[in-house]
């Protein structure tokens, strides 16, 4: 099977739904990690927090640890479009990689990048037989996510919380509040499942 996992930074993905990717290459599926930005980013006043350099080596990183080939389009961060150029992008990768599943951001996301790079990829992946969205934060909106697919991902969290850890810029930043942050919703998640940790989408298509 040949699966796309797209994102708006370096870290979403691994933050979102790496434990399901590790899972399929655990099964032989050739999978494909596109970001559509640098993830190059500042302060507000202008102090440098990530450089491209820094994200891109993280992102190698983590996709050599879940076993996925990495593709960037290098987006300027924070300005991410909702429009044909980049749909066509991602249209083409689709295409020439004959992607079967895609997970993909969820359209409701509070974050600007993310919410378009999901808006793009509904667009582009609209014959693509499986797609599932993920979340890559957990902040408050004005819809609700409402997850309805579940994958077991107990024998792979330690996994994900080492791809997650690749990102050393963001999960310093942040205080190492991720790790405890996703494992915690992830096992909320698997408790509702009667598993021990589990990665929760919402569908939009899934042709068995």
């Amino acid at each position: 099977m040949n699966v796309l996992a797209i994102g708006a930074h370096y870290d979403d993905i691994e933050l979102g739904c790496s434990g399901t990717l590790i899972k399929h290459t655990q099964k032989g599926d050739k999978v494909t990690m596109l970001v559509v930005t640098n993830s190059e980013y500042s302060s507000p006043a202008g102090v440098p927090i990530r450089s491209a350099a820094s994200a891109h080596a993280e992102g190698r990183a983590a996709a050599k640890i879940i076993g996925a080939e990495l593709v960037c389009l290098n987006y300027s961060t924070h300005l991410v479009p909702f429009d044909e150029d980049l749909t066509k992008k991602i249209t083409q990768l689709v295409e020439d990689l004959k992607i079967e599943t895609v997970y993909a951001p969820w359209t409701g996301d509070l974050h600007r990048d993310h919410q378009n790079t999901a808006r793009c990829a509904l667009m582009a992946c609209r014959h693509i037989k499986k797609y599932l969205m993920y979340r890559s934060n957990f902040y408050n909106t004005e819809s609700t996510f409402r997850g309805n697919f579940y994958s077991d991902i107990s024998d792979l969290m330690d996994k994900k919380i080492e791809a997650i850890s690749c990102h050393r810029s963001e999960v310093k930043r942040v205080n190492y509040k991720w790790l405890d942050v996703f494992k915690n919703e992830h096992s909320n998640a698997g408790y509702r499942t009667g598993v021990s940790y589990a990665e929760c989408f919402e569908v939009i298509r899934y042709l068995a």
